[in-house]
């Protein structure tokens, strides 16, 4: 696989592992991009914690349980068991909490003057967001960074577990696929990328499960293939849709509705799950709105795990959200789309009119104040 600017920093940490001349008694693993955590700990498991001797010389330490010295303790005692001892140590924000934690930098720096040569410890600070340009770092995290090589930089190697580059990830899509024999589409893995972040554990993911659905016939993957099985790819044209309607377009909102119900697979069957979609949607609006939310770092802390969006559509949402001028409009949108499935559960002659009723409502300025309320909902709003 060709080399990739996103990976370079973990490229050079596992060819440096492979080597015992080259392999320091430290490092520190920076960033919660956990595709490349993966990537990281399957090279150092491979390189030097063979499955034979696994269980003797692995050791999975948290801070906020296990104590720097006994860590240090241990990684200085030598095994009886295993020749090599391998120690990934979570948490290490713990050691940059309250309070100066002389004592237990004092150890550190005792312990790394004069390591067991026999062991490797692998510091984990997945408390940081590491961006793919280091320049646009948050403040926060700079500090945080910034401590973290002051009092370990001088004993660790660093390896920066950041966002990887969207042109990365599509070219490892379609190196990776290439390397099983199959074609995937650019356009196809563009979509992919887009749909889902480039959050490489969601797209190392489907990517498999794409692979596994044209098992068997024409090793390909097509952009109608993504657009199948990829829920975010799905999900997308009903953020379009929502954005159309928060725009008042009226005419792209109906040409997204039908572009919407011809990608699903039960057509205007599917349309219950579609009027779910976007009553979810509406009150994700609702919250940001109440909330005022104005970037997608806090959108985190207001939806809770289970009702968020995918990271592509974060800044989507929140400039629609901000297009509605008060709560009582988005009330309305869900007083709508109440209506809209009650009359679907009603078994109407014709689904498709229903939603493009429902549409053309969600997408026309409301002329009156206020909205006759609804007494009875089919779907919990």
């Amino acid at each position: 696989m060709t080399a990739l600017r996103s990976f370079a920093s973990t490229d050079r940490f596992l060819a440096e592992i492979a080597s015992p001349a080259s392999l320091r008694p430290g490092y520190v693993l920076l960033g919660d991009e956990a595709f490349l955590y993966q990537r990281c700990r399957q090279g150092v498991l491979a390189a030097l914690a063979p499955p034979e001797n696994r269980d003797f010389s692995l050791s999975d330490l948290d801070l906020a349980e296990t104590s720097i010295f006994d860590v240090l303790d241990r990684a200085q005692t030598p095994s009886l068991m295993a020749p090599f001892q391998v120690l990934f140590v979570r948490n290490l924000k713990s050691l940059y909490g309250r309070g100066s934690k002389k004592e237990e930098f004092a150890a550190i720096d005792a312990y790394f003057r004069s390591p067991n040569p026999g062991a490797v410890l692998l510091f984990v600070a997945d408390h940081l967001r590491i961006p793919t340009d280091l320049r646009k770092m948050d403040y926060q995290d700079k500090e945080r960074y910034d401590r973290i090589r002051e009092t370990l930089g001088d004993w660790c190697g660093f390896v920066e577990l950041a966002r990887v580059d969207e042109n990365d990830a599509i070219k490892w899509c379609l190196a990776a696929t290439e390397a099983r024999g199959i074609r995937f589409d650019p356009d196809a893995a563009r979509e992919l990328v887009d749909a889902l972040g480039a959050d490489m554990m969601l797209v190392a993911s489907e990517l498999e499960k794409l692979c596994l659905y044209v098992a068997g016939r024409e090793p390909r993957i097509t952009l109608g293939d993504v657009e199948t099985m990829v829920l975010a790819a799905k999900q997308r044209t009903l953020y379009e849709l929502t954005d159309a309607i928060s725009q008042r377009d009226r005419t792209r909102a109906l040409l997204l509705l039908h572009g919407l119900l011809n990608a699903s697979d039960g057509g205007e069957d599917a349309a219950i799950g579609h009027l779910y979609m976007l009553a979810r949607t509406f009150r994700q609006m609702l919250i940001i709105l109440e909330k005022n939310v104005r970037d997608s770092r806090a959108i985190w802390a207001v939806l809770w795990q289970g009702f968020r969006m995918p990271p592509f559509a974060a800044e989507d949402l929140i400039r629609q959200a901000r297009r509605y001028k008060s709560r009582r409009e988005l009330t309305r949108a869900l007083r709508l789309v109440a209506r809209a499935d009650l009359e679907l559960r009603s078994s109407p002659a014709n689904k498709l009119l229903v939603l493009e009723r429902l549409v053309l409502a969600l997408a026309t300025e409301p002329t009156h104040p206020t909205y006759t309320p609804i007494h009875q909902f089919a779907m919990e709003l």
